[in-house]
């Protein structure tokens, strides 16, 4: 199974580590890695995760908080969101199909 990312989730990504990196050096790094960890328990087990909303699941990372949301399509799982869990609930949801 494959996985790409919204472009919007890409860029949650990307911030998210620019400021863990502006933290704590290499605190970035490690944020990317948990991410990365997470896709690939999503990209094993795709069903493993309840419904967040109609077309999509989430995973929460171990270490930050934050959860992966994405949508699986056919062989691929499309990363809808990088979540941060304080934000405010349903900002991604105009990214979903």
């Amino acid at each position: 199974m494959s996985y790409s990312f919204h472009p919007d989730a890409q860029k949650e990504l990307l911030s998210a580590i620019d400021y863990y990196e502006d933290c704590r050096s290499d605190l970035g790094l490690e944020f990317a890695k948990e991410v990365y960890s997470t896709i690939q328990r999503i990209i094993n087990f795709p069903l493993a995760w309840s419904g967040f909303s109609k077309n999509t699941k989430r995973c929460l990372t171990n270490r930050f908080p934050f959860a992966v949301v994405y949508q699986i399509v056919g062989e691929e799982i499309i990363v809808i969101a990088i979540m941060q869990l304080n934000r405010k609930p349903g900002y991604w949801k105009n990214r979903i199909k």
